[in-house]
């Protein structure tokens, strides 16, 4: 599993969050049964940087706080049967690791919304990265049935790791 992280903002983060992501990436793709090894790609930002990101790729002219960009567009949620082994393009040539996509997340908007929910900062980003990596697995929010999915996976992934509303 490959993990690239970039961070375009002088936020502190006073944790090792490089191995929090690679907890929630690892364990997400096991719950999900991911038969491959995987390439995300995370960039941490501020909420200036993913207003534009966001007006840029959505036309939504506000902030959010995280944003998904699978690189896989699933028949069905979860299954890998659309991956193409013989397609060079959903891999990568060095490492073979399937590329999955790319997350990109507002350290402000999640500190914030930390605040707000009162849960820990590192709770929040967990999650952030749980509800995105199941966007990049295919799954989605726009539908009931599909938010009632996604928010009982997020719940179980985060439980499944020890991440709770209370974790510290």
């Amino acid at each position: 599993m490959t993990i690239n992280i970039d961070k375009e903002t002088e936020l502190l983060m006073d944790f090792d969050f490089k191995s929090l992501f690679e907890k929630v990436i690892e364990y997400a793709s096991d719950f999900v049964c991911c038969p491959y090894e995987i390439n995300v790609n995370i960039l941490l930002t501020d909420d200036e940087n993913i207003h534009s990101i966001n007006l840029e790729t959505r036309d939504i002219d506000r902030p959010t706080d995280v944003l998904s960009f699978p690189m896989i567009e699933y028949d069905i949620p979860g299954n890998f049967n659309v991956i193409d082994e013989n397609d060079i393009t959903m891999f990568d040539l060095e490492t073979g690791e399937l590329l999955l996509g790319d997350i990109v997340i507002s350290l402000e908007t999640a500190l914030r919304q930390a605040e707000e929910y009162n849960h820990s900062y590192v709770r929040e980003l967990a999650f952030l990265c749980v509800h995105s990596m199941l966007h990049l697995f295919g799954y989605d929010h726009m539908e009931n049935d599909e938010r009632i999915v996604m928010e009982k996976m997020q719940k179980e992934i985060l439980e499944g790791i020890n991440i709770t509303r209370d974790y510290e």
